[in-house]
């Protein structure tokens, strides 16, 4: 079931940046995998883009204090987490341009979320139980 909080809306091309911090919050990539995110995202036009990479440990922590944490944090260390990148403070084209590219370039199914004043609140274990169940109701709904 998913939070009352929680709600799906759809993403524009709009150059007006997302709330919160300019930082990607990454889940679930392995070191190797890592590498590869980082040359998808120099191909993008976003090599600057600091990025917190969370371990099973932080999915304890608050989605917003993980997003304060410096860029580079977690870099190298492989990560259990379900797979996910979590967006502040970029463009919603900045945004789909990327997943554009992610999803041409093969990369692994992944969830996507961009941070809200609710969801920096929540522990990131929750926000990712949240994606899921959103994907898996959006999987059956199209069905």
């Amino acid at each position: 079931m998913t939070h009352p909080d929680a709600k799906f809306e759809k993403m524009t091309r709009s150059n007006t940046p997302l709330y919160g911090v300019r930082k990607l919050l990454m889940c679930g990539f392995s070191g190797k995998a890592q590498e590869k995110f980082l040359a998808m995202l120099k191909m993008a036009g976003l090599a600057d883009l600091d990025i917190v990479w969370a371990s099973k440990a932080g999915a304890e922590e608050t989605v917003g204090g993980l997003m304060a944490l410096p860029g580079g944090t977690g870099k190298g260390e492989s990560s259990s987490l379900p797979r996910a990148v979590i967006a502040g403070g970029i463009t919603e084209g900045q945004l789909q341009a990327l997943m554009t590219l992610a999803r041409k370039s093969g990369m692994k199914q992944t969830l996507w979320a961009v941070l809200t004043p609710t969801s920096e609140t929540w522990p990131l274990g929750r926000l990712l139980e949240e994606l899921a169940a959103e994907r898996r109701a959006m999987k059956q709904s199209n069905r």
